[in-house]
């Protein structure tokens, strides 16, 4: 796919996410999703690629509220929704590529309001290392249909820091422009070797 439906954009989760569940019944078993994000870790710089080890999700409307699709049980569990397999892998391209990769957990929020600095500092302190308005519901139905899910941020802003910085659509989407030929050879080198 290139591009996807936002929440914020006024779609139900439903909507949100009916693209994996037709890429479920045509047969797809790995999902990579990639996002740009607002980076909270103080380790991290514009540019960085995050590979996704969890997430926090924050959306107010849950993907799987409602009747229980067969492709999955009412209640899935949660630990390892991001294949560390394929972790693993990226991992190890990177390093032989010599491409520095970041870690961390995801906060997904509804938008379309970039964080105030009080909200950085909160999903920091809560456990999150970047930030964004995406990725989340899609990764938790492909979860529930048993596909294997790889997911990167790429950092574009960062925020919560002593010294606030103001961010704008623009630079979001240079600083991803940026990074998305690095984060594209990564995948397609994983691609190759799966």
């Amino acid at each position: 796919m290139q591009g996807r439906f936002h929440y914020y954009e006024g779609y139900s989760m439903k909507e949100v996410t009916f693209p994996v569940r037709v890429m479920y019944e045509l047969g797809i078993k790995t999902l990579f999703v990639s996002n740009a994000a607002g980076g909270m870790n103080p380790q991290f710089q514009i540019g960085d690629l995050m590979i996704i080890t969890d997430h926090i999700n924050f959306f107010p409307e849950h993907p799987l509220r409602g009747k229980n699709m067969p492709t999955g049980p009412r209640f899935p569990d949660m630990h390892e929704t991001y294949d560390v397999n394929l972790i693993r892998l990226a991992t190890n391209i990177a390093r032989e590529k010599k491409i520095r990769l970041t870690y961390g957990v995801y906060v997904g929020v509804q938008g379309p309001t970039f964080e105030t600095p009080a909200e950085y500092r909160m999903y920091r302190l809560l456990g999150g290392d970047a930030v964004g308005m995406s990725t989340i519901p899609e990764v938790i139905v492909a979860h529930h249909c048993g596909i294997r899910t790889f997911g990167v941020s790429v950092i574009t802003d960062l925020g919560g820091f002593d010294n606030p910085v103001e961010v704008s659509h623009e630079e979001v989407q240079e600083a991803a422009n940026k990074a998305q030929p690095i984060m594209t050879e990564i995948m397609r080198e994983m691609i190759n070797r799966s």
